[in-house]
């Protein structure tokens, strides 16, 4: 086998779309490509084998050797590495090895003469198929069949490309982003894979990255419309709208932690967020005022309620695109971001991408060719749906636009004491089907917005401000897209209990599609209109603001969504209703969402310790049952439990006025009522106790949990409280914590007399000898004796 070798970027094949040149050889114009293992021919069909590591490995198919050579589209960021592949041929079939895979490319006979119906039904596409398996011989997955039918898109002639995979009967399918049809697995469904703020249940986000219970993964590469139908029918298919191959990598790992750092490691790694970013949130469509952001700030403070950060949404500026603060209802910015710090708090601001004609930069934008535009160059203004009117995109898949953006955001924004920002439309909003970017087609390139969009603000904060740790809030997401530090949220979701019940498997399959960060708007975002409640309200509404008056169970659902919320990864509240903060949901809410917010804050040390574990692995926090419990069958398609980190077990309240609900706990360990201390077994759905003041939620047994005093934020050192032993089995956690607002941490530094460097402790259990034991000492620099609590111990 010849070594894979660097070529010069003059190297290069790109494709010219619409006279521009294309986004694979813009994103890797400054670094060499290099050769594939092989590219070997089927009767006039070209298959490239490349690898990235012993465990990924990409083909890419297409009648064009150009194309079948050619660069891997936008989000994959890794380079080739073929260390430890092998090539060998075997009967006509080529047959590529490394410890982790064997991937074949299966021999094609020269093809007989066709029959009478093969005349008219014959395939245009000489035949491909490939069978990839694990290290051990284990099948993993076979290509069957590939296509390409020629079709023009705007006015492009194109392909539909497309590839089908042996589904076997038990396969089971993870990921592909967001969608909200309330379902986990995917198999037997066909997904939309687009981005759709206006998908019936829900907006779409598409990351085509699926895995499965038998040890792989699939990237799909092709950032065009895609649908995809897992195990429908016997098969797997993929199709995307735009194309000239078939691409895909697929990943294998023995257990899927795995899968989500070869994830990682082709795509990019997970910043650590800030601290704060782990807090609560707090935000409104829209504080109209200086006066009432702050008046919110200092009414938690005052309540002696833990709050990290206030967020200012839209129309904040002047007009839309002057990318300003209107001085008029934020008379000082500055001096409202100084009152937060003081309080302890960041504040996040909301920037758009739209430029109304009218506004100060919209005219430099399109003469230079920054907005999405049509054919003939005129720009692109407002959406013809939804009544939207008016507004210019931005077009940061153009870097000059990138960097201008930032730029301005920097200056404009920035400069007036906000932290972070808050990238709205990053679908986009407005549509790029029909449309062309810099890069070339809206349809061509309809799903990689938000990666490119999110680049613009994480490069230009990492040059302008290094050692600050950034955060984004994005609306939609693609493949690498959790590399730029952004925590996606569900979008402008619906204030009813069927919304909420879909989150639940909808935050799952987004987390399982390798992209750790995600939420959605406590309590909706639409208007607060849900039909009249069915069983008796078990919050009494009395006092609640936050909604119309007949919609006596808001308050009821507010606090079930925000107990459910405490255990996702991020914890914001927002949504357009007259208010948001916790007081504004009436006299019997508050003091019930008042102890769930606290319990947020006292799992902090825990919580913070699982996203140091992401930053290192790519796990994620929020987990779908089958991560953990690859051998229970019973949880394949349970998408109204998952875990939070290795110890607790979240069982969300999604029905109007239940106090109870059925609980399925997991075979293979034991499980602990995180609220009175009992102890089953698993294996078995128990009825669990569901007050309107607890969330069902178990602990499993050999697990260690650091607790935190009570703190107003994260900007307040938080000693420990205790550290909780669930004993009946032995447990490893390591605790970690640093300065949690700058870079330091990257840097892997020890003790903290580094300043940011962060601080580790490996906690055991040994649950034969009863102790728990550390490897040094804590960050806080507690004693580990004074804190250990075991649980149904004296």
């Amino acid at each position: 086998m010849r070594p894979i070798s660097s070529v010069p970027t003059s190297a290069f094949r790109s494709r010219r779309v619409g006279g521009l040149l294309s986004l694979g050889a813009l994103l890797i114009s400054t670094a060499a490509w290099a050769d594939p293992i092989a590219t070997v021919e089927r009767n006039g069909s070209f298959v490239s084998v490349e690898a990235y590591a012993p465990n990924i490995v990409r083909v890419t198919i297409s009648t064009d050797r150009a194309e079948a050579t050619a660069a891997p589209g936008p989000g994959p960021n890794a380079k080739p590495d073929a260390a430890g592949w092998a090539r060998r041929s075997d009967a006509g079939a080529d047959v590529f090895t490394s410890s982790a895979l064997a991937l074949t490319v299966e021999a094609q006979p020269w093809p007989k003469a066709p029959s009478q119906m093969e005349r008219y039904f014959a395939p245009s596409l000489p035949p491909v198929a490939v069978t990839v398996r694990g290290g051990d011989g284990t099948l993993l997955t076979r290509m069957t069949g590939w296509e390409m039918a020629p079709h023009t898109v705007n006015d492009e002639k194109t392909f539909r490309v497309g590839a089908q995979f042996a589904a076997p009967t038990d396969e089971h399918y993870y990921g592909l982003g967001q969608n909200q049809e309330g379902v986990l697995d995917l198999r037997g469904r066909t997904i939309d894979c687009r981005h759709n703020y206006d998908a019936p249940a829900g907006e779409t986000v598409c990351v085509p990255f699926m895995v499965t219970n038998k040890g792989y993964g699939i990237v799909w590469d092709n950032p065009s419309q895609t649908t995809v139908s897992p195990g429908l029918h016997g098969t797997t298919h993929w199709q995307s709208n735009v194309g000239e191959r078939v691409s895909f990598f697929v990943i294998s790992g023995k257990t899927t932690d795995e899968l989500y750092a070869g994830y990682a490691r082709l795509t990019g790694a997970t910043p650590l967020p800030p601290k704060a970013a782990f807090g609560l949130l707090q935000s409104k469509a829209r504080y109209e005022t200086q006066a009432e952001l702050l008046g919110v700030a200092e009414g938690y403070r005052s309540r002696g309620l833990p709050l990290d950060a206030m967020v200012l949404d839209w129309f904040h500026w002047t007009r839309m695109g002057q990318m300003d603060i209107d001085h008029t209802y934020f008379p000082d910015p500055k001096g409202m971001n100084a009152k937060l710090k003081a309080m302890g708090m960041h504040s996040i601001i909301s920037v758009w991408p739209r430029y109304e004609p009218e506004s100060r930069y919209f005219d430099m934008l399109a003469n230079k060719g920054w907005l999405l535009h049509e054919k003939d160059g005129s720009v692109v203004n407002g959406l013809p749906i939804r009544s939207d009117r008016t507004g210019g995109l931005i077009d940061t898949t153009n870097p000059d636009a990138r960097a201008w953006y930032w730029d301005r955001i920097r200056d404009n924004i920035v400069s007036q004491g906000f932290d972070w920002i808050w990238l709205d439309e990053t679908e986009p909003d407005l549509v790029p089907d029909g449309h062309y970017f810099s890069i070339g087609s809206g349809d061509r390139y309809h799903n990689v917005f938000p990666l490119l969009h999110t680049t613009s603000v994480a490069e230009g904060s990492a040059r302008d401000r290094p050692t600050m740790r950034n955060l984004i809030l994005a609306r939609a997401a693609y493949l690498g897209a959790q590399r730029n530090g952004a925590l996606f949220w569900s979008s402008d979701i619906q204030a009813t209990w069927e919304a909420l019940k879909r989150q639940v498997p909808t935050g799952l399959d987004f987390t399982a599609t390798g992209i750790p960060y995600w939420g959605s708007d406590i309590g909706g975002w639409q208007w607060p209109n849900g039909p009249k409640a069915e069983r008796p309200v078990l919050v009494d509404p009395a006092g609640a603001t936050a909604m119309a008056p007949g919609y006596t169970d808001y308050p009821e659902l507010f606090v079930r969504w925000f107990g459910y919320s405490v255990f996702t990864p991020t914890l914001r509240i927002h949504g357009q209703r007259p208010g948001t903060a916790l007081w504004e949901y009436g006299t019997a809410a508050e003091p019930l969402l008042a102890d769930f917010l606290r319990l947020r804050y006292t799992l902090m040390p825990y919580i913070y310790a699982l996203g140091r574990k992401t930053y290192e692995s790519n796990a994620p926090m929020m987990r779908a049952l089958f991560m953990d419990f690859p051998n229970d069958p019973k949880v394949a398609n349970m998408g109204d439990e998952y875990m939070f980190g290795s110890a607790f077990l979240v069982a969300p309240v999604t029905d109007q006025g239940v106090t109870h609900r059925s609980v399925y706990l997991p075979a293979g360990a034991d499980w602990y009522d995180y609220w009175t201390n009992a102890r089953h077994s698993g294996g078995q759905t128990i009825d669990a106790v569901a007050p309107i003041s607890r969330i069902p939620l178990f602990v499993r047994a050999g697990s260690i949990i650091p607790m935190g005093v009570q703190v107003p934020s994260t900007a307040t050192a938080q000693k420990l409280s205790e550290i909780r032993v669930y004993p009946g089995a032995d447990g490893n956690f390591t605790l970690y914590d640093d300065d949690g607002v700058t870079n330091a941490y990257r840097e892997g530094k020890g003790a903290g007399k580094t300043g940011g460097g962060g601080v580790k402790s490996a906690l055991h259990w040994d649950d034969r000898a009863g102790r728990l034991t550390a490897s040094g000492p804590l960050p806080t620099g507690q004693a580990v004796a004074g804190l250990v609590k075991i649980v149904g111990r004296p």
